[in-house]
């Protein structure tokens, strides 16, 4: 991955990111770091607002455009909007919940699979299915929080297509993940893309 890409993907990772921040993830000079992101402005693949901090002149904070997120595209999302769209003409809203439920069935048994192969604690499991999520193009990681919760946070979401066209793709994958890390957590979406967020957060939490 080159500098330029290297910037957009930690834009697209981290959400919006001051020029020194970068320079310091990618070991570049500030002014370094200023250019890259001035390119991609040239580009239209990146912008910035300047942030009014509490002390001092405002940060500038740059994040990506509409055209730098398209950047990590969305798998086949002409051929599964124009699949949706027939499979609810041919079939009705029914053969449509039939065909989630399929991928639902698929998807939980391959992330049983994984899970299966990692250890039982919690934290475990959950960056289990935050590395087959990342196979799946989510680019997936799990955090441990201060309360002992466990966020899963997928920054990129490459059926954002097909969801948008049925939000059950949504509601099933919360469902999915809820039954294969089992009895002793609850999961919980905390921010989801479809509802303006730039990213989809589950949390985690053990039951005590």
């Amino acid at each position: 991955m080159n500098t330029f890409d290297h910037v957009l993907y930690l834009l697209k990772t981290r959400g919006p990111q001051s020029a020194q921040t970068l320079a310091d993830l990618l070991g570049l000079t500030s002014m370094g770091a200023r250019r890259q992101l001035e390119a991609a402005q040239e580009k239209g693949l990146a912008a910035f607002d300047d942030v009014a901090d509490k002390v001092g002149r405002p940060s500038r904070r740059w994040h990506l455009t509409a055209a730098g997120h398209a950047r990590f595209p969305d798998r086949h999302a002409d051929l599964t909007l124009q699949m949706i769209t027939q499979v609810r003409a041919l079939f009705g809203e029914a053969g449509l919940d039939k065909l989630i439920a399929a991928r639902e069935q698929d998807s939980e048994a391959l992330y049983r699979a994984a899970l299966a192969k990692a250890p039982p604690a919690l934290e475990s499991q959950a960056a289990a299915l935050a590395a087959v999520r990342e196979t799946e193009g989510y680019m997936a990681e799990v955090a441990v929080q201060d309360d002992g919760s466990l966020l899963l946070m997928e920054n990129h979401c490459p059926i954002c297509a097909a969801a948008t066209a049925c939000q059950g793709f949504c509601r099933s994958e919360l469902q999915v993940f809820q039954r294969v890390l089992g009895d002793n957590c609850t999961v919980e979406r905390a921010e989801h893309l479809l509802s303006g967020a730039r990213r989809c957060v589950y949390r985690i939490r053990p039951v005590r």
